[in-house]
């Protein structure tokens, strides 16, 4: 047996279960998970893997981004492996890698009694699964209930928060002795389970609006119009039906007429609205601090497109008297965690970009007849914003900078060369190109590096193909 995983070493960690480097292909049930944040801990680890079965051990090396999850047996880890191709694993906002280890089993000491974080993770675990045996087993359906609500929540928010962790199906919202409530359908169990695990007790506003998720007794939702109170995301042609007479069912709800927090409007809050905070996360911001920029390079519409893949910029200003220096005010909170976790320490036009929180709320627009020479933009229309629709699918799609690119929107009078050669034009140096062999609308073209591929998506996001299409560019998790 190895000795007990020591955390001020990594190295020691590292050397007892060798890195997993090579590409792992066959089953085993402990599971390696990459690109994981610095500040996670073991809890957070091990709440990916509760939906899918047991977790018996987890493994956590900082310093090397990295963790290992070890399941009771091959059909779980199987199960885990399975869904997180499919979509996204994310951990603080940050998409992370889940694949088979090359190890059968995480020999660390078993009893933990060196690790006390990861004992107390893994009893933790334990205790959740057992009280959700006792309330009545994992469902499609969770019942939600909205504690402490100082401010409206509506359809469209929970839609938004619960969309983060996978594809809603169905929402009923009703109000019932005086609470808001809401039935949540999603399409298969371990999403839903996913769900409650993630977000039961998290807050939707600061300090208020407390979400407390149960399984509804319902396996199917019978969902009649789609209006504010009720839809159904499968059926976009179902009626709206009236609302008036909605409201006097016990289904449609009362409507919201409680005052918000002196001092605080509802429409501040309502930028925090699907910022869902982790414990220990700053509160809601949404203007990142950029320096170290390349002053011959950069302008705003540069960054727009940037900043643009991991949220939607509404306004970028370079700081007149000092130009290596941006604020990017993004549209949500949980977009400037993203944003700061993949492209803080970029090399980006030759310099290593810095990217943290702004102490400023918002990006002011310079007064008329202030002198600005065009620094500071303002983006709020943009038709170029990626994520304007709830639970967008370019939200599972959102990869730290790579130097391979994934293109869409490809018309199909435009082959190969033509691409490879406007790629060429903008400065890259083409590695490698593969059409899609489903769908000739995307490609994968591979850059001589990272830095280049920047430089590549920030020139070539939008540009004209032909007359009616302009491409779409953004990282892709695979190479060719």
């Amino acid at each position: 047996m190895s000795p007990a995983p020591n955390h001020a070493d990594n190295n020691n960690d590292a050397k007892k279960v060798k890195l997993d480097t090579k590409n792992p292909g066959a089953p085993s049930r402990v599971i390696h998970i990459r690109n994981i944040p610095n500040e996670v801990t073991e809890a957070e680890i091990v709440h990916l893997g509760i939906p899918f079965g047991k977790v018996t051990n987890v493994l956590v090396l900082k310093g090397k981004n990295q963790a290992f999850l070890e399941m009771s047996d091959e059909v779980a880890a199987t199960t885990m492996v399975n869904y997180f191709t499919n979509c996204t694993a994310q951990l603080r906002g940050r998409a992370v890698y889940v694949q088979f280890s090359n190890h059968k089993e995480l020999k660390t000491d078993q009893n933990h009694s060196n690790n006390p974080s990861a004992q107390a993770a893994l009893q933790a675990a334990q205790a959740l699964v057992n009280q959700t045996d006792t309330q009545g087993g994992p469902n499609t359906v969770l019942r939600v209930i909205v504690e402490h609500m100082i401010y409206p929540v509506t359809l469209d928010v929970l839609y938004q928060i619960f969309s983060r962790v996978g594809k809603v199906l169905k929402i009923v919202t009703f109000t019932k002795n005086n609470t808001f409530q809401a039935l949540i359908q999603y399409p298969d169990v371990v999403t839903a389970q996913a769900a409650k695990m993630t977000l039961d007790g998290q807050n939707i506003y600061n300090a208020c609006c407390t979400l407390r998720i149960e399984y509804s007794k319902l396996s199917n939702l019978n969902v009649k119009y789609n209006n504010d109170k009720s839809r159904d995301y499968t059926n976009p042609n179902l009626p709206t039906g009236d609302p008036a007479l909605d409201s006097a069912l016990a289904i449609g709800g009362m409507p919201f007429t409680g005052m918000p927090l002196a001092g605080v409007t509802p429409t501040a809050a309502a930028l925090g609205a699907a910022g869902i905070r982790l414990p220990g996360q700053p509160s809601p911001n949404c203007v990142l601090l950029v320096s170290n920029l390349n002053e011959e390079m950069v302008t705003p519409d540069a960054l727009f497109t940037l900043f643009g893949v991991y949220g939607d910029v509404l306004r970028v200003k370079i700081l007149f008297n000092k130009k290596d220096n941006a604020l990017v005010q993004m549209s949500e909170p949980h977009q400037t965690q993203l944003a700061i976790s993949h492209l803080d320490k970029m090399k980006t036009w030759g310099k290593q970009i810095r990217v943290t929180l702004s102490k400023h709320q918002t990006v002011q627009l310079p007064k008329e007849g202030q002198p600005d020479a065009g620094l500071t933009k303002d983006y709020t229309n943009s038709p170029l914003h990626r994520f304007k629709k709830p639970g967008s699918k370019n939200y599972q799609n959102i990869y730290p900078p790579s130097a391979t690119l994934h293109l869409s929107n490809i018309p199909p009078t435009v082959d190969e060369e033509q691409i490879k050669d406007a790629f060429t034009h903008a400065g890259a140096s083409v590695k490698a190109f593969k059409f899609f062999p489903k769908d000739r609308k995307m490609a994968l073209i591979q850059l001589g590096s990272v830095e280049e591929a920047i430089a590549a998506l920030i020139k070539m996001h939008n540009f004209q193909l032909s007359d009616s299409s302009h491409l779409r560019v953004s990282f892709s998790k695979s190479t060719i």
